[in-house]
């Protein structure tokens, strides 16, 4: 541990007192796992929080997947083309081929330990009609729009007589 200016210690008290230290052990007393192989002993676990995802399909199965999603959802079932693969039919696909369970949120992340992105489908409207928008822009929208007021030098100052 470092104290700064070295905790108002010489160099020889800084050696002493981190020998001391040493030996005292943990905070917490357990010294399991604090005395090991070289720095091995002291060296954490890995981070703290959410377990490394462990990947649950093999290569085989992996392969077929692609070549499964690969005709879109139509192929397996799922009348609605315009949505594509969401993560839910993946899962569902996932479970069904090879009875393995994953979570929406598992799913995404095999996905993209695989190169796999998000894609967002653009969707177009059907009854879209061009020209008559064309028409509304050049014959409805100048009458509905309010035209700019043309501008007029104005003050804002207190000291103006209509002010008072």
């Amino acid at each position: 541990m470092q104290y700064a200016q070295g905790g108002g210690l010489t160099p020889v008290e800084q050696v002493k007192r981190e020998a001391v230290r040493l030996e005292a052990g943990p905070p917490n007393g357990s010294k399991r796992g604090w005395y090991g192989p070289g720095c091995g002993g002291v060296t954490g676990d890995g981070p703290v929080g959410a377990p490394v995802a462990v990947e649950r399909l093999s290569p085989q199965q992996w392969q077929r997947l692609e070549a499964e999603l690969k005709p879109g959802p139509l192929a397996h079932g799922n009348d609605d083309e315009e949505q594509g693969w969401t993560l839910k039919r993946v899962k569902l696909l996932i479970g069904r081929l090879f009875h393995v369970g994953y979570t929406v949120q598992g799913g995404w992340q095999l996905l993209r330990r695989h190169g796999w992105s998000c894609q967002v489908l653009v969707r177009r409207e059907l009854e879209r009609d061009e020209e008559a928008i064309e028409v509304w822009k050049v014959e409805v929208w100048p009458r509905v729009k309010v035209p700019r007021t043309i501008w007029a030098p104005t003050s804002a100052s207190r000291t103006k007589a209509a002010s008072r």
